[in-house]
């Protein structure tokens, strides 16, 4: 499957591409499969904005993926969602003769996507994985996509009427078996909107609890 191109941005044309697109739209929600769909345009425009040079496949891979771990056929319960999509997405890249350290690229653009700070740092397919997740559903650089390419974005992609509160749900959803796993990372906030009574991990505790004297 090909989109119409986005300054010039298209959905790889390529075997793997579209066993990525299968897998995920038969794993996701469409809320899911449409956001991850949007995550890579933004990220493959911010990588066109920021000069960087990137294999697509590679960010449509981590792009994709990055949220499957939000999935109950692929949740564990004691990893973070975010190490759950990331070993989905190995498993699923490794059946295709893919060189291992992009892979590895894969897997630690899907890990780090909700740690901000990091990635932006780090190999384009890295980077760019997190500049679509903080476009599309925190809107940090929403004016720096011309109002053209976010509407057809948009329109090949859509958000329901209600995104905003929809994917805080999905999020919700995928997280709330196993709260500890949001210790330190955006998570936590989640879980505390949903669950008023919620007491999150405290680092400062950790520290003044472990059994090392002074």
């Amino acid at each position: 499957m090909t989109a119409s191109p986005f300054n010039g941005i298209t959905i790889p044309d390529s075997a793997l591409a579209r066993a990525i697109a299968e897998f995920v739209r038969d794993t996701e929600t469409e809320l899911l499969f449409n956001h991850s769909s949007r995550v890579f345009f933004f990220g493959a425009i911010a990588g066109q904005q920021r000069g960087l040079t990137f294999n697509p496949e590679l960010l449509y891979a981590a792009t994709m993926f990055h949220d499957v771990g939000l999935m109950p056929s692929h949740s564990s319960d004691h990893l973070r969602f975010e190490v759950d999509g990331a070993n989905a997405a190995r498993d699923f890249l490794q059946s295709y003769n893919l060189d291992p350290a992009d892979i590895e690229k894969v897997w630690t653009g899907i890990a780090l996507h909700t740690t901000p700070g990091v990635p932006e740092f780090m190999h384009p397919v890295i980077a760019l994985t997190t500049a679509g997740v903080e476009m599309d559903v925190l809107g940090l650089t929403y004016n720096q996509y011309p109002d053209a390419v976010r509407d057809a974005v948009v329109a090949a992609f859509p958000r329901t009427p209600t995104f905003k509160e929809d994917i805080i749900q999905a999020f919700y959803d995928g997280i709330k078996h196993k709260p500890d796993t949001t210790f330190g990372n955006v998570k936590a906030d989640v879980i505390a909107d949903k669950e008023p009574h919620f007491h999150r991990g405290n680092f400062c505790s950790v520290i003044r609890c472990s059994r090392w004297h002074g």
